[in-house]
């Protein structure tokens, strides 16, 4: 492929509206057969909502489709391990897993077929060469490999032709010295740690505009690459682009991404159908409108997803971009329906916490989370009262509450043990969270 190429599949990212929908009808008219015929739980699901897939005639049709969501998920694979009842085909053709860590401590699995998989791996080669990646790169992924859904995703820099350094979650100063070594021209990271890593390279006496090779960052995971003042204040520090990408452990890694306009995010569009609704009222919401995002899988068989409530509070656009691509366009990620955090591009529910300190009888079970930046970094802080016959360390109770927050989520947090009563009690439904960070991310 010419690397002066802007499209990596040109034909398909500027059709027109119409061909995107009869694209999206043909594959979802073929999901739902699929997952009605091999999905024990869709044909269920289905049959108890009156529905079939031979009555889907039109994308409109799909509402008429029952929901479903994370608490879903994690009950269907409990009830039916490994993979879960949702899951359309045989263990045996499954090739890869990621998953995800839930409030019960068991992982959320999702499974790919090799066509599941390699149809992944070309999006991210067509998403990254929209950024601008290019077969002359040098691009190094320092993103988490450890069953995390954006481990793989490096395989489209590396189907598209660049040179690919697996460098994973690994110290700053290592990673800074990979970075000089291979005179890495791109990187995917964390906003957050994109600005942190910049700094810590000044405070080791190196210039990333000037001693670094880097020219593109791509983040993901926080809010920050869609907030244009912290997008611009990354890209001062070291003399790069940076893009925001967008992706969830459910379906796959990283589904929408900014091209070099820089202009929202374009979608999977022939990967995943978006909708947006009212949370409450479960009727769309028109484009440029604020709503809950709600996904269905087009062409992932090992287990498809109708109707996912994701929690996200979005808005989209279909209007046309600059750079010729005609795919929606996700423009933010303005909030959540529940209190899920995202640390570090680890998601942590106050229901993790709680799971630990309520089973735990040195604590009084009610505790609290602090999230603030330092050193542009986000900082998880969980305050939780020690139970009123507890005489032991406050120290050693603090390490060992860390511990396990550690194990199960993956989240580091700093933890206080409060004296009991000290959190203020609700009568109806308690304030977990405290965010003091500050800033969303809206447009």
């Amino acid at each position: 492929m010419s690397q002066d190429r802007q499209y990596w599949d040109e034909k398909l990212e500027t059709q027109s509206r119409a061909e995107w929908d009869a694209l999206k009808l043909g594959l979802l008219q073929e999901h739902l057969r699929h997952a009605y015929a091999n999905s024990p739980y869709y044909r269920a699901s289905f049959d108890a909502a009156g529905v079939h897939p031979d009555q889907l005639k039109t994308l409109d049709d799909l509402r008429r489709f029952p929901t479903l969501d994370k608490k879903i998920l994690r009950e269907r694979q409990e009830a039916a391990p490994l993979l879960g009842d949702l899951a359309a085909v045989p263990e045996r053709e499954v090739v890869y897993v990621s998953a995800s860590s839930g409030s019960t401590g068991v992982p959320t699995v999702s499974p790919f077929t090799q066509q599941d998989f390699d149809d992944w791996i070309d999006y991210e080669a067509r998403q990254f060469w929209s950024s601008g990646l290019r077969p002359h790169d040098r691009y190094a992924h320092s993103l988490n490999f450890s069953l995390f859904i954006g481990g793989p995703c490096v395989l489209g820099a590396q189907k598209l032709g660049a040179l690919t350094i697996h460098a994973g979650t690994v110290p700053s100063e290592r990673l800074l010295a990979i970075l000089k070594q291979f005179q890495a021209t791109a990187i995917w990271t964390t906003p957050s740690y994109a600005w942190y890593l910049g700094e810590t390279a000044q405070k080791e006496g190196i210039d990333p505009k000037t001693e670094l090779a880097v020219k593109r960052i791509f983040v993901a995971g926080e809010p920050g690459g869609s907030i244009p003042e912290t997008r611009a204040r990354i890209e001062a520090l070291w003399g790069a682009d940076v893009y925001d990408y967008y992706g969830l452990s459910d379906i796959f890694g990283s589904c929408a991404g900014m091209c070099e306009h820089k202009d929202g995010l374009h979608w999977a569009e022939d990967h995943i159908l978006v909708e947006v609704i009212d949370p409450d009222s479960g009727e769309h919401v028109p484009y440029g409108e604020r709503g809950e995002m709600v996904l269905t899988t087009l062409k992932k068989r090992a287990r498809p997803l109708i109707r996912f409530r994701t929690g996200d509070i979005v808005s989209f656009t279909d209007a046309p971009c600059g750079c010729g691509r005609t795919s929606q366009r996700l423009l933010g990620v303005h909030g959540r329906r529940d209190d899920m955090l995202i640390i570090r591009g680890v998601n942590i529910f106050p229901s993790d916490v709680e799971a630990i300190v309520r089973k735990d009888h040195d604590f009084s079970g009610e505790y609290r989370l602090v999230v603030d930046r330092v050193d542009h970094l986000d900082r998880l802080t969980i305050e939780a009262e020690h139970h009123a016959d507890f005489r032991g360390s406050s120290a050693e109770l603090a390490e060992r509450l860390k511990d396990k927050v550690k194990a199960l989520t993956g989240v580091g947090a700093h933890v206080s043990i409060l004296d009991p009563d000290t959190l203020p009690r609700a009568t109806h439904k308690a304030k977990r969270v405290e965010d003091r960070r500050g800033q969303v991310w809206t447009r």
